[in-house]
């Protein structure tokens, strides 16, 4: 294994994790200090996921037409510049709205093509663990992001400086571990496209779904049902680092189990696991006692589902196939994104309590496709055996 090749895709990565995770809330927070409406803010704060979306087109081109090295540094450069700009950019909703969608672009080809470069690095006993590993490095430098964000100030320019420095190091990175080689492309050898990525693997499109759902509402919604229940705002925020932490923390012991059990088991387990918390969290408000341990095995859990959807395509799905079922990915992760928080935010209006029920539904879903999809794969296996 290219072990120089995989340490400079966990930086780039855990670079990209930062850069939303202090990114999503410093724009949002200076556009409600500059008075913007709750709606101008919701559009800005989707742009990014909308310009991952687009990117899930952009990726099968890149790679025909450029090496690995020029994919990445040009991605790289384009977060970059949005991040560098963006203290300018607030007297302006156009050109803010064009640097936000300029970063969704640079990070959604950056996480389509890093997904499905660490995937073709794995060797299968060990796919879990280092799958787990790479969603652990996003993650964790995610939740450091808002972390930062607290102790500099939403006026402070160093964020964006820092954020901006990261980048710089991440292009250094990638001139000294990214092979300036091609990504092997075959059109003939391509099984399915976008859209057929749901025909062939419904379970899996359906658990990208249910985390970029929940880690869109969790970041946006979460504090407001937590408040509205009568805690306390700085305790609410906390309720939001506990859920990241446990995702965090628990996500290469679960790669670790995930090489040495029966993967789409441990993958339905969870989906049970986050629809029991889900359905239980009103209820879990009254018990403080057991409210915060359960928060930390739902982000555990629901980090688990999309965990295990990345080892389930790479065990599943190589070549060609491997980076367009990535580029799926990319593109349901954006529509979760955009989805959610519209949903639960609906959800929140019409019932008190509608926020946990749209995450249980959520997760509900999963299960259902889930556990149809591996039994009948399991059904084919045996008929094939």
């Amino acid at each position: 294994m290219n072990m120089r090749l995989l340490a400079g895709l966990l930086f780039a990565v855990s670079v990209v994790g930062f850069s939303l995770g202090a990114s999503l809330p410093l724009v949002s927070l200076r556009l409600h200090q500059a008075g913007a409406g709750t709606l101008e803010i919701g559009v800005i704060s989707a742009i990014p996921a909308a310009g991952m979306m687009l990117s899930a087109f952009m990726v099968d081109a890149c790679c025909k037409h450029l090496t690995r090295r020029v994919i990445y540094l040009l991605s790289f450069s384009l977060c970059t510049l949005s991040i560098a700009l963006l203290e300018w950019a607030f007297d302006s909703m156009l050109w803010l709205a064009l640097l936000r969608l300029g970063l969704g672009l640079g990070m959604g080809i950056a996480i389509i093509l890093g997904e499905s470069w660490v995937n073709e690095l794995c060797p299968e006993h060990n796919r879990g663990k280092i799958m787990a590993l790479y969603a652990t490095s996003f993650t964790g430098f995610q939740v450091l992001g808002p972390a930062l964000l607290a102790l500099l100030g939403a006026d402070s320019p160093w964020l964006t400086g820092v954020v901006t420095l990261c980048y710089g190091l991440a292009l250094l990175c990638i001139l000294f571990t990214v092979p300036n080689d091609h990504v092997e492309h075959a059109e003939d050898a391509k099984s399915f496209g976008l859209a057929g990525f749901f025909r062939v693997a419904p379970a899996l499109c359906v658990a990208v779904l249910f985390f970029s759902f929940f880690d869109a509402v969790v970041l946006s919604l979460l504090p407001v049902y937590a408040t509205s229940h009568g805690f306390a705002v700085g305790v609410a925020a906390l309720m939001v680092t506990v859920v990241f932490a446990g995702d965090m923390i628990f996500q290469l012991p679960l790669g670790w189990l995930a090489d040495r059990v029966e993967r789409t088991g441990l993958h339905l387990v969870c989906g049970l696991a986050a629809m029991a918390i889900g359905i239980a969290l009103p209820w879990l408000l009254q018990l403080t006692w057991l409210l915060w341990p359960l928060l930390v095995v739902l982000g555990a859990v629901a980090g688990g589902i999309y965990t295990l959807a990345l080892v389930l395509i790479g065990q599943r799905f190589k070549g060609q196939d491997l980076v367009t079922a990535n580029a799926s990915v990319g593109l349901l992760w954006g529509v979760g994104s955009l989805v959610g928080p519209l949903v639960s935010g609906a959800a929140m209006d019409v019932a008190p309590h509608g926020l946990p029920m749209a995450l249980a539904l959520m997760a509900g879903l999963f299960v259902c496709f889930a556990r149809q999809a591996y039994r009948r794969a399991g059904k084919l296996q045996a008929a094939v055996d």
